[in-house]
């Protein structure tokens, strides 16, 4: 984790989440699903004149009215009280009843109508011999809201089919104008601008639109546990906020830059400036965007104005992009780091030697005779395999240091190495692990068997470092570390399946028979660069069989 003293912004506690449910009532329509939604209050604390699903806060009344709720065998004591809250609230709310009489039947509108709204809720159902059909609501995913507001909620969002027969009618005070609508028309009016929903509503609504029917939907859920678990993070974007998921680019590089949630920093590519990620971290991105380099290379400054800078991945031979990244360490650059030979990552090493005054020396490793003509790399002195790189200045508070660990990483290509920020736990991975896709091996440099060999290396140094963040050089930073890792591992390995599928249907089939099969999941027009990988789970398969 990184020190508390190179945080950019000062360290805050978000509000506490309070206990909250939500419920999606669900109900099948001639042109697909539709679910109920409301209008809140224009005066409502939290996300006024919003169109949101029924729902509230848990009360202590919730979890004392098991006894009077039906429950599936395997429905847990908190998603039981989950259930009946959410139960209690889309009937104060929109006079919606989830309850079976005693013969087993639905509630009726007479047993809806003699209940007070405004009373007592279960005691109520119980004196008609109600039974809350807790079993028939179920969960479909979590949510946590965002830690940048300054009331939050942790809450689930449940699904249930609407009850044959009830009309829903808003309560005038903190729900209005109840609407069946399809998910997809939600979205499309919301991006009009005249339905707003909330980020989380959105994100919901995208995935419900994939289901055919309300069976589809409850069968999803019959696991018991929630599709996703969400608490997601902000940043601005062209000066608006936008908030994410995790697994959305973003919102590694804002759990490291913002983690307490403050809406501070800036998502924007752009290549005249440093982007500050710690106090002793920026980055630099080269204006060499396109189809392989995604925003461009980003190149890396470690240390601070007090130590002196290490310099990763100077980046192209681009001479404005070197002089910004040598003006943004003032001139104090004590050595540059190539991780790999490649065009977009070495060749702008010597540009800014001659830069600096006191020509700090180009580390990395030599590139290897599979090299291609064009990622030709010469080190001034290699690195060696857990080398420490180290810088060290004096602070107010004592000693400071920035210690990088050379892990060397070939697969991508044969010089490839990562570096380990000890001290913050921040992997540099070059382009061995990428935000936002996956690395190019391409034969005879590149070599899928100690590609994935390296994703294991680089899995045990997170684990024994403590490294939570992936710095990639293309794309936003990573979190989840050793997920991350594990996720790739497990995509380059489900490729790989596939690719082996494509040989045994096609035995005598060429590179080009096999990537139709083996990456049908992607545009045709990727499949000349994907052969470069595919070419590498050839040779590895071949080899294993041999």
């Amino acid at each position: 984790m990184p020190r508390p003293s190179q945080l950019l912004h000062p360290q805050r506690n978000p509000a506490p989440p309070l206990p909250a449910a939500t419920v999606l009532l669900l109900r099948d329509a001639p042109e697909g699903i539709e679910v109920l939604m409301t209008r809140r209050s224009l005066t409502a604390s939290f996300a006024p004149g919003a169109y949101v699903f029924p729902g509230g806060g848990i009360d202590a009344a919730d979890a004392a009215a098991h006894a009077h709720a039906a429950r599936r065998p395997a429905q847990s004591a908190q998603h039981l009280t989950q259930a009946i809250a959410a139960i209690r609230e889309s009937f104060e709310e929109l006079g919606v009843l989830l309850a079976r009489r005693a013969d087993g039947s639905p509630a009726t509108a007479d047993d809806i109508a003699a209940l007070d709204r405004h009373g007592p809720f279960v005691p109520q159902c119980a004196a008609r011999g109600l039974t809350l059909a807790a079993d028939a609501v179920y969960v479909l995913a979590h949510w946590t809201t965002d830690r940048d507001l300054p009331r939050r909620f942790d809450v689930p969002f449940l699904a249930a089919r609407m009850p044959e027969g009830q009309t829903p009618v808003a309560d005038e005070a903190e729900q209005f104008e109840p609407v069946w609508v399809r998910p997809q028309d939600a979205l499309a009016r919301h991006a009009a601008g005249d339905f707003f929903i909330i980020f989380p509503t959105i994100r919901t609504l995208e995935r419900l639109k994939t289901y055919a029917s309300v069976d589809a939907v409850l069968t999803a859920c019959a696991g018991e546990r929630p599709l996703w678990t969400s608490c997601p993070r902000a940043g601005l974007l062209a000066g608006e906020v936008a908030r994410y998921m995790e697994h959305e680019p973003p919102f590694g590089e804002l759990a490291l830059v913002s983690p307490d949630g403050q809406i501070v920093h800036a998502l924007d590519w752009q290549s005249e400036r440093p982007v500050p990620l710690l106090k002793n971290v920026m980055r630099l991105t080269a204006p060499n965007k396109g189809f392989m380099t995604g925003p461009g290379t980003n190149s890396y400054l470690v240390g601070d104005a007090r130590t002196g800078y290490i310099a990763i991945d100077p980046g192209p031979h681009d001479a404005g992009h070197v002089e910004r990244l040598w003006r943004a360490a003032g001139g104090d650059i004590r050595l540059i780091v190539c991780t790999h030979s490649h065009a977009d990552h070495s060749p702008g090493a010597q540009p800014l030697q001659a830069l600096c005054g006191g020509r700090p020396p180009i580390l990395g490793l030599p590139s290897q005779p599979t090299a291609r003509p064009a990622s030709r790399f010469v080190p001034d002195r290699a690195l060696q395999d857990q080398e420490l790189l180290a810088l060290a200045g004096q602070a107010p508070e004592g000693e400071i240091t920035h210690t990088l660990r050379v892990i060397h990483t070939p697969g991508h290509a044969a010089n490839h190495l990562c570096l380990l920020l000890e001290e913050d736990g921040l992997l540099f991975s070059g382009d061995h692990i990428l935000n936002g896709s996956t690395t190019v091996v391409d034969p005879p440099d590149g070599d899928m068997t100690a590609y994935l060999d390296s994703l294991d290396k680089l899995d045990a140094a997170c684990a024994a470092g403590d490294a939570r963040f992936i710095l990639p050089a293309h794309g936003h930073v990573l979190g989840s570390a050793r997920q991350v890792i594990a996720q790739l591992k497990a995509h380059r390995l489900a490729r790989e399946a596939k690719v082996r599928a494509a040989m045994q249907a096609l035995p005598g089939g060429s590179l080009d028979d096999w990537v139709a099969l083996a990456y049908d999941d992607t545009p045709p027009a990727v499949w000349p660069i994907a052969k470069r990988s595919m070419l590498a789970h050839v040779q590895r398969l071949q080899a294993l069989s041999s």
